[in-house]
């Protein structure tokens, strides 16, 4: 029987075709019909007290000292009549084992690291837990650098990563629920949430989100991330991702959903807000006095990030009025031989300096930062020089760069909207650039996270809500939970 013909029309393995037989040799050729040409499926036969024995597995995915010594040395050197019960009860030596008829049960499980033993005379199997694959240590992650907080961070392993939030949070309200998505890769997802703080409705909607995705594999939390979230072609994110314990620990606390998806560091929390777009852990960790300061630098830098082109552009081109007269002067000479009008010169110099960052990025780390900085002196030097570009266009680019590197979270809808309100400023002056802004803060203020407003207690006109918003008060003041978020029975944090 070919594999073929056991895929349904959604692409799952249908396993009702096949069933353990009592015959051991039967139900060999089963497995082996199963898995054929796959040449890491191991079939180690052997007997037990006078009765055949097979202990099936995949090979890279087993630890093959626990296969060794507590499941074939314990039936090879056994006496008396058993079976499958006897098997479980008194002589294979593991902390998780199970017994199954199901077939689709037994071949996930091994496919996810168990040993399968079937008898002769028996038609149930045993499925015992050897998992063993290697997996990545904990380390610091990359892109979740923290000044003075913990250095652990997920790793690819789900088990790992419910282990070390686990550490953080030991109270028996912390739940962990496993599901399968994908049809072919059955990647095994972990929604984890405190019992008496998550508002179960949201909960109850991100479980109906999961259950109506239908594709063929999850590789990463990104696949699940545009098929959840409530607006999959905005601009800004609607569901957070943390390759950080103590950052998802927080986020429970707070009443939010981690979603820990297997084979993959980054770990989705939801709902989230805009906010979360600017705070950074280390606001937690240092002084709340510079935490404030350096929150309010970052608000600051992203309205700068996507205003200083457009205000250059409309002031220069349409309203030489509001520049000072020794200012207008300065310009104009500098902008003296430039061949393109100046919209045409911001957005080639925008244009280069996003090539430099992309080419950085993907660069490894030492050459990527050697070519980000030579490069962008290099460009600049021999744009001003050959009279491409001007110095203040220079200076206008190399500031809103650096603007934009504050807020690495919302780096792509920082681009869109500094791209449109520069041409918009370019049509209409400084009314194109309030009309862009007030289009973008409507924008904010009609989204949702999981029926969680976007811009929530940002424009309230409560104190005790403000408590960590704009400023990061000190935490004997922060007595509540997010109101939208926590149970309604839970707000307090006290």
């Amino acid at each position: 029987m070919s594999n073929e013909n056991s895929i349904d029309n959604k692409g799952r393995f249908n396993y009702e075709k096949y069933t353990l037989n009592k015959n051991i040799a039967d139900s060999i050729k089963i497995f082996k019909e199963i898995f054929e040409r796959d040449d890491t499926i191991r079939f180690r036969e052997f007997s037990a007290s006078g009765i055949k024995c097979c202990a099936v597995f995949a090979d890279g995915m087993v630890n093959s000292e626990i296969i060794n010594s507590h499941i074939i040395r314990p039936l090879v050197t056994s006496s008396g009549v058993m079976g499958i019960n006897e098997l479980s009860e008194k002589i294979v030596l593991c902390n998780e084992l199970s017994k199954s008829f199901d077939m689709s049960e037994i071949v996930e499980s091994m496919l996810y690291g168990d040993t399968i033993i079937i008898m002769d005379g028996q038609n149930e199997s045993l499925i015992v837990n050897t998992k063993g694959w290697q997996t990545r240590g904990i380390s610091e992650p990359d892109d979740d650098k923290s000044l003075k907080g913990p250095r652990e961070g997920f790793s690819e392993s789900a088990m790992q990563n419910v282990s070390l939030l686990r550490r953080k949070l030991l109270t028996p309200e912390l739940k962990f629920e496993f599901l399968k998505l994908g049809t072919r890769s059955g990647t095994r997802i972990c929604i984890c949430y405190l019992d008496s703080i998550t508002e179960k409705n949201i909960l109850d909607d991100l479980k109906k989100r999961l259950s109506k995705i239908e594709i063929d594999g999850i590789i990463s939390t990104g696949n699940i991330d545009e098929l959840i979230k409530d607006h999959p072609y905005s601009l800004f994110k609607t569901t957070g991702t943390t390759e950080k314990p103590d950052i998802a620990a927080a986020k429970l606390l707070e009443g939010r959903i981690a979603i820990i998806v297997d084979g993959t560091p980054l770990v989705m929390t939801v709902p989230y807000i805009f906010v979360e777009n600017i705070q950074s852990p280390d606001d937690y960790y240092v002084n709340f006095y510079y935490g404030s300061v350096g929150r309010i630098l970052r608000f600051i830098g992203f309205w700068l990030s996507i205003s200083i082109p457009a205000i250059y552009i409309s002031v220069v081109c349409f309203h030489q009025e509001m520049i000072p007269d020794t200012l207008l002067f300065s310009l104009m000479s500098a902008t003296q031989g430039v061949p393109f009008p100046a919209v045409v010169e911001c957005f080639f110099m925008l244009l280069v300096f996003e090539v430099l960052r992309e080419a950085g990025v993907r660069m490894p780390n030492k050459v990527g930062h050697a070519l980000s900085i030579v490069g962008a002196l290099v460009i600049g030097q021999a744009a001003v020089e050959a009279k491409i570009a001007s110095a203040p266009m220079v200076i206008v680019t190399a500031f809103t760069a650096i603007a934009g590197l504050m807020n690495p979270r919302i780096t792509g809808a920082v681009i869109v909207i500094r791209f449109a309100a520069l041409f918009a400023s370019a049509i209409i002056g400084i009314y194109g650039y309030f009309f862009c802004m007030l289009a973008v803060l409507i924008y904010l203020c009609s989204m949702q996270s999981f029926g969680v407003p976007y811009m929530s207690q940002m424009f309230t006109y409560k104190k005790s809500k403000q408590t960590d918003i704009f400023i990061r008060v000190p935490f004997k003041f922060m007595k509540n939970r997010p109101v939208y978020i926590a149970a309604d029975e839970v707000k307090s944090r006290k």
